[in-house]
Protein backbone atom coordinates (compact mmCIF):
# COMPACT_ATOMS: atom_id res chain seq x y z
CA UNK A 1 0.00 0.00 0.00
CA UNK A 2 1.04 2.94 -0.95
CA UNK A 3 1.44 6.14 2.01
CA UNK A 4 0.05 9.56 1.13
CA UNK A 5 2.62 12.60 1.34
CA UNK A 6 0.62 15.61 3.68
CA UNK A 7 1.91 19.08 2.50
CA UNK A 8 1.50 22.16 5.25
CA UNK A 9 -1.74 23.69 5.36
CA UNK A 10 -2.16 27.22 4.51
CA UNK A 11 -2.76 28.32 8.25
CA UNK A 12 0.94 26.18 9.24
CA UNK A 13 2.34 28.22 6.63
CA UNK A 14 1.03 31.59 7.96
CA UNK A 15 1.73 30.55 11.05
CA UNK A 16 5.25 29.23 9.76
CA UNK A 17 6.50 32.54 8.19
CA UNK A 18 4.98 34.56 11.56
CA UNK A 19 7.75 32.59 13.25
CA UNK A 20 10.49 33.86 11.20
CA UNK A 21 9.47 36.83 10.81
CA UNK A 22 9.61 37.53 14.81
CA UNK A 23 13.01 36.04 14.84
CA UNK A 24 14.52 38.16 12.21
CA UNK A 25 12.60 41.14 14.50
CA UNK A 26 14.27 39.75 17.60
CA UNK A 27 18.04 39.30 15.84
CA UNK A 28 18.12 42.23 13.60
CA UNK A 29 18.05 44.84 16.59
CA UNK A 30 20.86 42.77 18.20
CA UNK A 31 23.01 42.69 15.10
CA UNK A 32 22.83 46.20 14.28
CA UNK A 33 23.64 46.55 18.36
CA UNK A 34 26.99 44.42 18.10
CA UNK A 35 27.76 46.34 14.23
CA UNK A 36 27.27 49.22 15.72
CA UNK A 37 29.73 48.72 18.97
CA UNK A 38 32.22 47.40 16.47
CA UNK A 39 32.05 50.71 14.57
CA UNK A 40 32.61 52.41 17.73
CA UNK A 41 35.61 50.37 18.92
CA UNK A 42 37.12 50.68 15.89
CA UNK A 43 36.58 54.67 15.86
CA UNK A 44 38.24 54.99 18.88
CA UNK A 45 41.08 53.16 18.25
CA UNK A 46 41.46 55.13 15.20
CA UNK A 47 41.40 58.20 17.08
CA UNK A 48 43.61 56.69 19.67
CA UNK A 49 46.17 55.36 17.19
CA UNK A 50 46.11 59.60 15.99
CA UNK A 51 46.67 60.56 19.31
CA UNK A 52 49.71 58.19 19.50
CA UNK A 53 51.15 59.39 16.44
CA UNK A 54 51.16 62.90 17.60
CA UNK A 55 52.69 61.86 20.90
CA UNK A 56 55.37 61.04 18.58
CA UNK A 57 55.91 63.94 16.65
CA UNK A 58 55.76 65.73 19.67
CA UNK A 59 58.80 63.83 20.94
CA UNK A 60 60.37 64.21 17.92
CA UNK A 61 60.16 67.76 17.08
CA UNK A 62 59.79 69.22 20.81
CA UNK A 63 56.50 70.69 19.41
CA UNK A 64 52.35 69.55 18.05
CA UNK A 65 51.94 70.14 14.39
CA UNK A 66 49.70 73.14 13.39
CA UNK A 67 46.10 72.34 12.65
CA UNK A 68 47.35 74.60 9.61
CA UNK A 69 50.18 75.81 8.24
CA UNK A 70 50.53 79.04 7.46
CA UNK A 71 51.38 80.04 4.17
CA UNK A 72 54.34 82.34 5.25
CA UNK A 73 57.26 83.25 2.26
CA UNK A 74 59.96 80.50 2.42
CA UNK A 75 57.07 77.94 4.09
CA UNK A 76 57.98 74.22 2.61
CA UNK A 77 54.16 72.87 2.98
CA UNK A 78 51.69 75.78 3.02
CA UNK A 79 47.84 74.74 4.47
CA UNK A 80 49.03 71.48 5.32
CA UNK A 81 46.56 70.20 7.86
CA UNK A 82 47.44 68.55 11.12
CA UNK A 83 46.89 64.84 10.01
CA UNK A 84 49.14 65.44 7.57
CA UNK A 85 52.11 66.45 9.33
CA UNK A 86 51.25 63.12 11.39
CA UNK A 87 51.99 60.50 7.96
CA UNK A 88 55.44 59.56 8.98
CA UNK A 89 53.98 59.41 12.48
CA UNK A 90 50.88 57.07 11.84
CA UNK A 91 52.58 54.36 9.65
CA UNK A 92 51.90 56.00 6.49
CA UNK A 93 55.55 56.71 4.90
CA UNK A 94 55.41 56.10 1.75
CA UNK A 95 52.26 58.89 0.99
CA UNK A 96 54.22 61.48 2.99
CA UNK A 97 56.67 61.03 0.69
CA UNK A 98 54.18 61.24 -1.74
CA UNK A 99 53.88 64.62 -0.04
CA UNK A 100 57.02 65.63 0.19
CA UNK A 101 57.75 65.58 -3.49
CA UNK A 102 54.36 66.94 -4.38
CA UNK A 103 55.04 70.07 -2.54
CA UNK A 104 58.69 70.33 -3.72
CA UNK A 105 57.31 70.42 -7.36
CA UNK A 106 54.30 72.27 -7.06
CA UNK A 107 54.77 74.35 -3.38
CA UNK A 108 51.71 76.72 -3.51
CA UNK A 109 48.82 74.68 -4.30
CA UNK A 110 48.22 71.52 -2.57
CA UNK A 111 44.75 71.30 -3.83
CA UNK A 112 45.25 70.02 -7.25
CA UNK A 113 47.72 67.39 -9.00
CA UNK A 114 50.44 66.51 -8.40
CA UNK A 115 49.29 66.23 -5.02
CA UNK A 116 47.60 62.50 -4.71
CA UNK A 117 47.37 63.37 -0.69
CA UNK A 118 44.49 65.54 -1.00
CA UNK A 119 42.08 62.58 -2.83
CA UNK A 120 43.85 60.23 -0.90
CA UNK A 121 41.70 58.60 1.74
CA UNK A 122 43.41 56.97 4.74
CA UNK A 123 41.80 54.54 6.93
CA UNK A 124 43.04 55.42 10.24
CA UNK A 125 42.04 58.87 9.49
CA UNK A 126 38.28 57.61 9.11
CA UNK A 127 35.83 56.53 11.13
CA UNK A 128 33.93 53.11 10.02
CA UNK A 129 30.55 54.41 11.05
CA UNK A 130 30.68 56.96 8.49
CA UNK A 131 31.10 55.38 5.27
CA UNK A 132 31.65 58.64 3.08
CA UNK A 133 34.97 58.45 4.90
CA UNK A 134 36.34 55.68 2.69
CA UNK A 135 36.47 56.96 -0.30
CA UNK A 136 37.31 60.01 -1.85
CA UNK A 137 34.39 62.74 -2.50
CA UNK A 138 33.32 65.17 -5.30
CA UNK A 139 32.50 68.43 -4.03
CA UNK A 140 32.70 71.92 -5.37
CA UNK A 141 34.85 73.22 -8.33
CA UNK A 142 35.13 69.39 -9.59
CA UNK A 143 37.47 68.64 -6.68
CA UNK A 144 37.53 65.27 -5.46
CA UNK A 145 38.88 65.21 -1.98
CA UNK A 146 39.33 62.99 1.01
CA UNK A 147 37.75 63.60 4.20
CA UNK A 148 38.69 62.99 7.72
CA UNK A 149 35.86 62.43 10.68
CA UNK A 150 38.58 63.86 12.90
CA UNK A 151 39.39 67.46 13.70
CA UNK A 152 41.87 68.71 16.09
CA UNK A 153 40.40 70.91 19.08
CA UNK A 154 41.77 74.27 18.84
CA UNK A 155 40.31 75.49 21.56
CA UNK A 156 37.07 77.62 22.37
CA UNK A 157 36.52 79.00 19.31
CA UNK A 158 38.50 80.39 16.48
CA UNK A 159 39.29 83.48 17.58
CA UNK A 160 40.49 82.66 21.47
CA UNK A 161 42.95 79.80 20.10
CA UNK A 162 43.53 78.34 23.76
CA UNK A 163 43.51 75.05 22.56
CA UNK A 164 46.49 73.35 21.33
CA UNK A 165 45.71 72.98 17.75
CA UNK A 166 45.33 75.86 15.51
CA UNK A 167 46.52 77.90 12.85
CA UNK A 168 50.48 78.01 12.97
CA UNK A 169 50.45 76.65 16.45
CA UNK A 170 53.49 75.31 17.63
CA UNK A 171 52.24 74.21 21.39
CA UNK A 172 54.35 71.90 23.42
CA UNK A 173 52.25 69.58 26.16
CA UNK A 174 54.32 71.31 28.64
CA UNK A 175 52.34 73.84 27.45
CA UNK A 176 49.54 72.61 28.63
CA UNK A 177 49.46 73.60 32.13
CA UNK A 178 46.06 72.42 32.52
CA UNK A 179 47.29 68.93 32.33
CA UNK A 180 47.35 66.82 29.55
CA UNK A 181 44.35 64.14 30.79
CA UNK A 182 42.15 67.38 30.97
CA UNK A 183 42.90 68.87 27.88
CA UNK A 184 41.21 67.55 24.66
CA UNK A 185 43.50 66.94 21.71
CA UNK A 186 41.04 66.07 18.82
CA UNK A 187 37.28 64.98 18.23
CA UNK A 188 34.72 63.69 15.94
CA UNK A 189 32.91 65.69 13.47
CA UNK A 190 31.75 64.08 10.70
CA UNK A 191 32.41 66.05 6.77
CA UNK A 192 30.06 68.56 5.53
CA UNK A 193 27.20 66.71 3.94
CA UNK A 194 28.88 68.81 0.67
CA UNK A 195 32.62 67.98 1.12
CA UNK A 196 33.66 71.59 1.20
CA UNK A 197 34.36 71.03 5.64
CA UNK A 198 36.63 68.12 6.47
CA UNK A 199 39.61 67.70 4.39
CA UNK A 200 42.24 66.13 6.16
CA UNK A 201 45.31 66.72 3.96
CA UNK A 202 45.22 70.40 3.93
CA UNK A 203 42.88 73.51 4.73
CA UNK A 204 41.53 76.01 1.86
CA UNK A 205 39.77 77.81 4.81
CA UNK A 206 41.07 80.98 6.42
CA UNK A 207 42.04 79.73 9.48
CA UNK A 208 41.44 75.58 9.45
CA UNK A 209 38.19 76.17 11.97
CA UNK A 210 35.51 73.79 10.56
CA UNK A 211 38.42 71.68 8.34
CA UNK A 212 41.13 70.46 9.72
CA UNK A 213 40.23 71.84 13.34
CA UNK A 214 37.22 73.24 15.55
CA UNK A 215 36.44 75.09 18.78
CA UNK A 216 34.46 73.73 20.94
CA UNK A 217 31.88 76.80 20.98
CA UNK A 218 32.72 77.58 17.59
CA UNK A 219 31.90 80.87 16.03
CA UNK A 220 30.28 81.17 12.03
CA UNK A 221 33.41 82.68 10.92
CA UNK A 222 32.07 83.80 7.86
CA UNK A 223 34.71 82.92 5.88
CA UNK A 224 33.29 79.71 3.54
CA UNK A 225 30.36 80.67 1.51
CA UNK A 226 28.61 77.49 1.85
CA UNK A 227 27.86 78.05 5.90
CA UNK A 228 27.01 81.73 5.53
CA UNK A 229 23.18 80.57 5.42
CA UNK A 230 24.25 79.13 9.28
CA UNK A 231 23.27 81.33 12.78
CA UNK A 232 26.62 83.26 13.90
CA UNK A 233 27.04 81.02 17.11
CA UNK A 234 28.93 80.04 19.37
CA UNK A 235 27.67 76.31 18.39
CA UNK A 236 27.54 73.40 21.50
CA UNK A 237 28.33 70.05 21.62
CA UNK A 238 25.13 68.40 20.33
CA UNK A 239 23.42 65.72 18.03
CA UNK A 240 23.81 66.37 14.48
CA UNK A 241 22.71 65.27 11.23
CA UNK A 242 24.34 64.46 7.81
CA UNK A 243 22.18 66.63 5.73
CA UNK A 244 22.65 69.92 8.01
CA UNK A 245 25.63 72.04 6.92
CA UNK A 246 25.35 74.30 10.05
CA UNK A 247 26.03 71.05 11.96
CA UNK A 248 29.84 70.97 10.58
CA UNK A 249 30.31 74.56 13.21
CA UNK A 250 30.23 71.72 16.12
CA UNK A 251 31.44 68.30 17.54
CA UNK A 252 28.96 65.13 17.29
CA UNK A 253 29.55 62.18 16.00
CA UNK A 254 27.28 59.41 14.23
CA UNK A 255 27.49 57.00 17.55
CA UNK A 256 24.43 57.19 19.57
CA UNK A 257 24.58 59.83 22.44
CA UNK A 258 28.05 61.29 22.22
CA UNK A 259 31.30 61.25 20.42
CA UNK A 260 35.07 60.05 21.16
CA UNK A 261 37.53 62.76 22.27
CA UNK A 262 41.44 61.97 22.66
CA UNK A 263 42.88 63.86 24.89
CA UNK A 264 46.68 65.49 25.40
CA UNK A 265 47.78 62.42 27.42
CA UNK A 266 46.73 59.72 24.49
CA UNK A 267 43.77 58.55 26.01
CA UNK A 268 40.53 58.17 24.23
CA UNK A 269 37.20 58.95 25.78
CA UNK A 270 33.55 59.23 24.55
CA UNK A 271 31.82 62.21 26.13
CA UNK A 272 28.27 61.66 25.68
CA UNK A 273 26.11 65.82 24.78
CA UNK A 274 25.15 65.64 28.64
CA UNK A 275 29.01 66.75 28.85
CA UNK A 276 28.34 69.65 27.18
CA UNK A 277 28.93 72.14 29.96
CA UNK A 278 32.38 71.11 30.86
CA UNK A 279 33.85 70.71 27.22
CA UNK A 280 34.79 74.65 27.49
CA UNK A 281 36.89 73.96 29.99
CA UNK A 282 38.41 70.97 28.70
CA UNK A 283 39.60 72.36 25.52
CA UNK A 284 41.80 75.11 26.79
CA UNK A 285 45.62 74.18 27.73
CA UNK A 286 46.56 76.91 30.18
CA UNK A 287 42.49 78.25 31.45
CA UNK A 288 43.12 77.13 35.09
CA UNK A 289 39.28 75.56 35.52
CA UNK A 290 38.67 72.51 37.49
CA UNK A 291 37.14 69.64 35.87
CA UNK A 292 35.59 66.58 37.00
CA UNK A 293 35.26 64.29 34.56
CA UNK A 294 32.19 61.85 33.92
CA UNK A 295 32.56 58.31 34.65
Amino acid sequence: MTGTRRGFTLIELLVVIAIIAVLIGILLPAVQKVRAAATRTQCQNNLKQIALATHNYESALATLPPAVTVANNGEMYPYLGWLGWLLPYAEQGPLWQISVDAYAEQPNNPFSLPHLGIMTPVKVYSCPADARQSAAQLTYENRRVAVSGYLGVLGTDYRSVNGVLFKGSKVRFTDVTDGTSNTLLAGERPPSPDFWLGWWYASGTADGSGDTALGVRELNSGTVAYTSSCPPGPYAFVEGKLDQVCDALHFWSLHAGGAHFAFCDGSVRFLSYSADSIVPALATRAGGEVVTLPD
